[in-house]
């Protein structure tokens, strides 16, 4: 089977035999569909495509491309693909069969697929009164989002999702199947939370759950007239809430589209998102110095705590778009301005959404046990993103990208954080300490010919191209 220039002597039949999954070349019938990721903004290409369906297609799948000079790259979604690069010479695993759902309510832990999504976690957990460390939008995987870290509306109370991991289950460069937790494999184990794909492909991962069966939360809105007064209120707010309080500062242009409620379509907006562990006397009075500036709409009330997986208002289903975050180290008045002249009234900004998440409690304090994404050193995370539907309104995106970029520098801090660097970065930029050196030298013992094929590669120690 002719693949293209670069694999076209390679035959895939005896693949074809070993995996029970589909096996596509270019030109199958739904080979479009598989190489097509969440993010339509991105184009892949790869030589291969096999769906899994078991831990042991994944096996023969990862041991076929090292035999046949092929790179490996596993994807659930493709939520972040940006930084993944040229996929020519690179099997594809989309992981997305690879199912399944366990909640063991007395011991308070979930077991999961690496298909699975975290809707499909968050009702089975609620049905129990209880509660994934899950992100802010529900059809992200559980999986490639937790090997990123995982920051949500509970981060400050509990910390990074990779941190709540108890074992993963993991198919390594040789094609060996382990199960590793923080006693067996604890390198390994180490490198998975938080060092991205570059350590392997997960076939499924086991986690913590935590109790909450209501919380207080909801949105302030505000015209983006008022982005730099709401915004320094809501940084003032941020220094005095507890740990039980995550909350985000964002400035929206929201499209004129159905998929929005039309009280708010078409209109630019500054939002305080909030998600408080309490009840709603204690939220109410936590909110009051928000709720002194009159928002000209507040949904704040109590909700179940399964709703905060639809908080953020995430677009979902297949959407394009460009965006890339920064690590804030400090917010001063002057760091809040140009931010807001830089996407707020009158910056011209093609952004959707401008986002502030707040950090510290949990987040600043190193985890217990933790991987190799343990806290972050920085008091803010933003991130912007631009829905580029013609080629023009992308190339206004990564340009004013840039122009956001040179706007927070000045408060940058030297961190960065996985998930949300949808450009290429230096990998070291993501680790805190000696964490990179190590996570080299793992990578160097389980994948030392540089198999795997991550959003941001992690170099083998040793290696030098």
């Amino acid at each position: 089977m002719a693949l293209n220039s670069t694999t076209s002597n390679v035959d895939v039949t005896t693949l074809r035999h070993a995996v029970r999954g589909a096996v596509l070349a270019p030109g199958d019938e739904r080979w479009d569909v598989e190489r097509t990721p969440w993010n339509l903004a991105v184009e892949q290409h790869p030589a291969l495509i096999v769906v899994p369906q078991s831990s042991h297609d994944v096996q023969a799948a990862v041991l076929f491309a090292a035999a046949n000079g092929l790179r490996v790259a596993a994807q659930g979604t493709g939520h972040g693909v940006g930084p993944l690069g040229d996929l020519s010479d690179t099997v594809l695993i989309r992981t997305h069969d690879l199912g399944g759902v366990e909640i063991d309510a007395e011991a308070r832990q979930a077991r999961v697929g690496a298909g699975v999504l975290w809707e499909e976690v968050v009702g089975p957990a609620a049905e129990h009164g209880l509660v994934a460390l899950h992100g802010s939008s529900p059809d992200v995987g559980v999986v490639g989002y937790t090997l990123g870290g995982g920051m949500g509306w509970l981060a400050r109370k509990y910390g990074m999702a990779a941190n709540a991991v108890t074992a993963i289950e993991v198919v390594t460069a040789d094609g060996e199947f382990h199960r590793v937790d923080h006693t067996h494999e604890r390198d390994l184990f180490f490198a998975l939370r938080g060092g991205g794909g570059n350590f392997g492909v997960v076939t499924a991962m086991e986690f913590e759950l935590f109790p909450l069966e209501l919380a207080f939360a909801g949105w302030l809105i505000w015209d983006w007239q008022e982005s730099e007064r709401v915004l320094a209120a809501w940084r003032d707010w941020t220094e005095t809430t507890p740990d039980e309080v995550t909350s985000v500062g964002r400035i929206l242009q929201l499209p004129p589209i159905e998929q929005i409620p039309e009280f708010l379509r078409g209109r630019n907006l500054v939002v305080v998102e909030i998600a408080y562990m309490g009840d709603e006397a204690s939220g109410r009075e936590l909110l009051a110095p928000l709720l002194a500036l009159e928002p000209e709409i507040s949904t704040v009330a109590m909700m179940p705590a399964a709703g905060l997986v639809r908080l953020h208002a995430d677009p979902e289903g297949n959407t394009p778009g460009i965006g890339d975050g920064a690590l804030i180290a400090s917010l001063p008045d002057e760091a809040i301005a140009a931010i807001v002249a830089a996407g707020g009234p009158g910056s011209g900004s093609p952004f959707i959404s401008l986002e502030l998440r707040q950090l510290g409690g949990a987040l600043g304090r190193p985890a217990e046990r933790a991987g190799a994404a343990s806290h972050f050193d920085g008091r803010f995370m933003q991130f912007a993103v631009g829905l580029p539907f013609t080629p023009e309104m992308a190339e206004a995106i990564d340009s004013h990208l840039d122009l956001l970029s040179d706007a927070v520098e000045p408060w940058r801090a030297a961190q960065n954080y996985v998930n949300f660097a949808e450009r290429q970065a230096d990998s070291e930029s993501f680790y805190l300490g000696s964490t990179h050196d190590r996570l080299r030298e793992i990578r160097e013992r389980f994948d030392p010919t540089d198999l795997f094929q991550s959003n941001h590669r992690i170099q083998p120690a040793g290696s030098d191209w």
